[in-house]
């Protein structure tokens, strides 16, 4: 099983294919295990990397777990790509894992090649958007206090993809969720990335902001704003809800056009 430690936690990753690296940072509640038919596609362009980020998955999950902030996952992305020799990278990230890799292109530019993000812009850049967020946080609390751990991932998943979407998912991808739950309400307690539009224009990098046409518009709607915001940004509506697929035809191509464009320089 593949891991590093970097800042005294050990991560677990996955890895497919050789050449320019592609990270992916995946959501709350969810691991590298849901990236993996994803990987295989993007390991046919270049170096895939999907990690589990602290608390999740086959990573460790220092105890308490009750609070984790982005900064904690920005510098850890940030050391893992630097013990992996993979920075620059395009990274792809899908819900919070967007306020993860925004981070990193706004605090460590020079381990960002390019971004992808899949409903994952910032909450706290729209207000509805962080009142969705701090509403979601509440829920997952009370689903703790009431049910213990094992049913913060069914609430997630109910109010992300709707009441009736957690009996509908396969066991593996209802397993993923239930043992990640702690970590996803440890997020949602921690710190989030306090940005704005002004700061996010000092992203350089190409962009490609994804929403899906089932998502609620708390989901949708935040791409707008970044897109405004950025220098270098543009958007893609896929199908489906809020689980964008990260090899979805729109990525690959966004993908293969920054890697022929060709190699960036680590400033």
């Amino acid at each position: 099983m593949p891991t590093v430690t970097v800042n005294a936690v050990r991560l677990h990753y996955e890895q497919r294919g050789s050449g320019a690296p592609i990270v992916c940072i995946h959501g709350a509640g969810s691991s590298s295990a849901l990236w993996l038919d994803a990987l295989a596609k993007l390991g046919s362009l270049g170096r895939a990397i999907a990690y589990d980020r602290r608390g999740y998955g086959r990573s460790e999950r220092p105890q308490p777990c009750d609070r984790i902030d982005v900064a904690q996952h920005t510098q850890d992305a940030a050391a893992l790509l630097d013990a992996l020799g993979a920075a620059p990278a395009i990274v792809i990230a899908r819900s919070y894992g967007g306020e993860v890799a925004t981070d990193l292109a706004l605090r460590h530019p020079d381990r960002v090649r390019a971004l992808v993000l899949l409903e994952a812009v910032p909450a706290d850049l729209v207000p509805a958007a962080a009142a969705w967020t701090r509403a979601l946080r509440d829920r997952l609390r009370d689903a703790a206090a009431h049910a213990g751990d094992d049913a913060i991932g069914e609430a997630l998943i109910g109010a992300a993809l709707g009441e009736g979407a957690w009996s509908s998912l396969p066991d593996e991808v209802r397993r993923v969720f239930k043992h990640n739950g702690p970590a996803a309400l440890a997020d949602l307690e921690g710190e989030w990335l306090r940005t704005d539009a002004a700061a996010l224009a000092a992203i350089d990098r190409p962009v490609l902001l994804v929403a899906a046409s089932d998502s609620p518009p708390e989901f949708r709607d935040p791409n707008d704003a970044m897109a405004s915001a950025l220098c270098d940004a543009r958007t893609a509506l896929v199908g489906g809800g809020h689980l964008i697929d990260p090899a979805a035809p729109e990525v690959l191509a966004f993908v293969e056009e920054v890697l022929e464009a060709g190699p960036m320089q680590r400033r």
